[in-house]
């Protein structure tokens, strides 16, 4: 097994494949304990929902770049949501939802319409579940991923403090003078982003799992919010790497072995945790 993982990583979109991986199973981590205790890992859901629809446009365009569509609708998408859900009568749960299903919807619904494609299912179930784009990355993604990752852990190091306080009361925030509004703009927005690059490894519809299984299984173990952060960091990472060996030796989906892996935490951390509690 060793040695035919050797012969697998002296390719270099295999090894592309897996610090992408990484970065992005770190990053979502990062962004998935505070979504998460804020009541919005559905977040993710939604917004990868809005990606999906904005690629069904950039293909529908023939553009030879989706991301310059897809970045600047998901951002916008993802201000929307955070707006809605604080200043309308459409609380934040509902907001997701409708945005989720109708961007969905009409994705696809274009696609079937407007596409050239001889494929449209396989293109579909593909963007959904991710695909072998995984392993088709280039230095550039690389050096994105790894931008990106920076951004968000530097966020994560310089506001922590006040990520803290935002994330357990706003209101408590908001009184003492902090500009709560700004940081959970700028957490939505880093959301957005990292949504729209994870879409290449697990899919749209599986990129909730890597906000939410992690922060979950570690909130299994720990209970303050430096702890869980630095433990689903750990957890997302691991299984990541574990997902993408694991693809690569099977032959299974990436995005689905890497969540299979995220489920198979959650799973030892709850019996652990249920463990620790009792004894």
């Amino acid at each position: 097994m060793i040695e035919t993982l050797a012969a697998y990583f002296a390719y270099p979109f295999v090894r592309y494949a897996l610090i992408v991986g990484v970065l992005i199973a770190l990053s979502s981590s990062l962004l998935g304990v505070t979504l998460v205790l804020k009541r919005f890992s559905f977040i993710g859901d939604g917004l990868s929902h809005v990606a999906f629809g904005a690629i069904a446009i950039a293909t529908i365009l023939d553009l030879g770049n989706n991301m310059a569509v897809v970045m600047p609708i998901t951002v916008l998408a993802a201000v929307w949501l955070l707006r809605t859900g604080q200043h309308t009568k459409i609380k934040g749960d509902a907001a997701v939802a409708m945005l989720s299903v109708g961007a969905l919807a009409i994705g696809y619904l274009l696609l079937n319409i407007f596409s050239k494609s001889t494929n449209i299912s396989g293109d579909v179930c593909s963007t959904l579940f991710g695909s072998t784009a995984i392993l088709t990355l280039t230095q550039l993604d690389v050096w994105l991923s790894i931008g990106i990752s920076i951004v968000v852990i530097l966020v994560f190091l310089l506001f922590y403090h006040k990520i803290f306080s935002v994330t357990f009361d706003e209101t408590f925030s908001q009184a003492t003078g902090l500009q709560a509004s700004r940081y959970n703009l700028l957490i939505a927005v880093i959301t957005a982003v990292v949504i729209v690059l994870a879409m290449n490894l697990v899919g749209s519809l599986l990129i909730s799992a890597l906000i939410i299984f992690p922060a979950l299984s570690a909130m299994r173990l720990f209970k303050s919010f430096r702890a869980v952060i630095l433990c689903s960091a750990v957890m997302s990472v691991v299984c990541a790497a574990t997902g993408i060996i694991v693809s690569i030796l099977a032959s299974t989906p990436v995005g689905s072995t890497i969540v299979a892996m995220d489920i198979a935490m959650f799973g030892i951390s709850y019996f652990a945790g249920q463990i620790t509690s009792r004894s």
